[in-house]
């Protein structure tokens, strides 16, 4: 068998989370009883004029500037012509030969290194209804709510080579998407899914093969298994001699199987035109630089500084920095200086994100500050209070609030290091523990931990563990 590469190029559509529809003022919103948010101009009735949404050429430009495209000032929009049962009008909405944005690109980490895919283009354009198959009545019905929701969609070159590169592309452009705030992205209601082009060629060649398109899968796990099914059907077809048809294919992921559903299309299959009713889109350069500067530090760009920087491992700088609450936490404690950034990420993905997930709170809506966090973390790396203890002021500020050094004292919750009585404490263990002293020096060197934990149950816990162990093992060297 001849060794192949995967060639993937994915294009991705996000729902716009605007108040109201793309070209009239319908209620934007998922979830309503159907066909209840619909109106002449969505229902794609004879005669209706749209107007175009302003917000969603802004949204549109605010991901362009996220993905570095170039914005193109001047548009316009376009009739897409083809037919589906359900977009009455026969037509969608979309941009043709000038998108708002293109030329782009975006780099994210893939296994510890940096990857770069291009952008093509992201163009505005209408969504069509949903179609609802139920045993309950013959045949199906449609839903025309979901017409005109204002979408747009994210056209990647063939630069991805791995189901893991296309699931890390995908998760990098939901991450900045909710960033920006422009898209819910929730999967299961449909405001993110994505067309996934597939094709092998041999490894070494420059010459891409023929490529499948698999349409509108709704979750990033289902794109990864869609790919490798997808490269595996048609390296099967080349090793037996047989072409790789281009052609639209259905993704059924309870079989994980794909199945063919018609020829691709091309551009030209859809006789795009200018689209008559609704004026060129101008957007002046003021406005275009404005919304640049309200880009903020996108989790791409965090994760990135977060490993090479800050030296957290990809997996726990990913964690932080796509949760906008949580990156914020950590890089607020960052600026603080006061302690380490790994100690800062491990509280705030295990004793943090339990609170957060067992509460459905937001960290903003509990009494926890950066500021308290790093003094609790200070004052457990000084050895004042141990972890366990630590757990408890934790515990106690989520749930009443306070200062870290009040809880503590309030709870008699100190360390004590003083060697003076810590080395008492040990004489006195020693005296009572005369057969473990000489099983440690006969080599048994469990005998240690049974010692220190003699003298920390002694001490009833208040006993600095460090200073134990250290004492304890000095003089048993004595």
């Amino acid at each position: 068998m001849k060794d192949y590469e995967m060639v993937v190029g994915l294009e991705v559509h996000a729902e716009l989370n605007t108040e109201s529809k793309i070209f009239c003022d319908c209620k934007n919103a998922f979830g309503l009883e159907v066909n209840t948010q619909v109106c002449p101009i969505c229902m794609g009735m004879p005669g209706t004029l749209p107007t175009l949404n302003e917000k969603v050429v802004e949204y549109a430009i605010k991901m362009g500037h996220a993905l570095n495209c170039t914005i193109n000032n001047v548009c316009r929009q376009d009739r897409k012509n083809y037919f589906y049962p359900d977009l009455p009008k026969a037509y969608q909405i979309s941009q043709a030969d000038v998108p708002l944005c293109e030329h782009g690109s975006l780099e994210f980490m893939v296994d510890g290194k940096m990857k770069t895919v291009r952008i093509t283009r992201i163009h505005i354009e209408e969504d069509a209804g949903k179609l609802l198959h139920e045993e309950s009545f013959a045949g199906s019905l449609v839903d025309l709510n979901r017409c005109g929701v204002p979408l747009i969609e994210i056209v990647s070159e063939p630069d991805i080579r791995s189901s893991a590169e296309a699931k890390a592309y995908l998760e990098t452009i939901k991450s900045i998407l909710q960033y920006i705030g422009i898209s819910d992205c929730k999967m299961q209601e449909g405001s993110i899914r994505c067309d996934v082009n597939v094709s092998v060629m041999e490894k070494g060649s420059d010459k891409f093969g023929t490529r499948s398109e698999m349409k509108n899968v709704n979750s990033f796990s289902a794109a990864v298994r869609g790919i490798e099914y997808e490269a595996k059907r048609q390296i099967e077809l080349l090793e037996k001699g047989e072409k790789v048809i281009q052609e639209t294919r259905r993704w059924d992921d309870a079989k994980g199987m794909s199945f063919p559903m018609r020829s691709k299309e091309d551009a030209q299959d859809y006789r795009y035109f200018p689209e008559p009713d609704l004026l060129t889109i101008v957007v002046d350069e003021e406005k275009v630089q404005a919304l640049k500067e309200s880009i903020p530090e996108l989790p791409n760009a965090k994760i990135k500084r977060y490993v090479n920087d800050l030296g957290l491992s990809q997996m726990d700088a990913t964690l932080i920095a796509e949760d906008m609450e949580k990156s914020a936490l950590f890089d607020k404690c960052n600026s603080l200086k006061v302690c380490k950034p790994k100690n800062v990420s491990n509280w705030i993905l295990s004793d943090i994100s339990k609170y957060v997930n067992e509460t459905g709170k937001a960290i903003s809506q509990t009494n926890l500050t950066a500021e308290k966090l790093c003094t609790l973390i200070a004052r457990i790396d000084k050895g004042v209070i141990s972890n366990s203890a630590g757990k408890t002021v934790f515990d106690e500020i989520m749930k009443n609030g306070g200062e870290i050094d009040a809880v503590i004292d309030a709870k008699g919750l100190a360390q004590n290091s003083d060697t003076d009585f810590i080395e008492n404490l040990v004489k006195e263990v020693f005296a009572n523990n005369e057969k473990s002293i000489n099983d440690y020096k006969n080599g048994k060197t469990n005998a240690l931990g049974y010692l220190v934990g003699q003298c920390m149950k002694a001490s009833k816990g208040k006993a600095n563990p460090g200073i134990v162990k250290e004492t304890v093992t000095r003089m048993l060297e004595n």
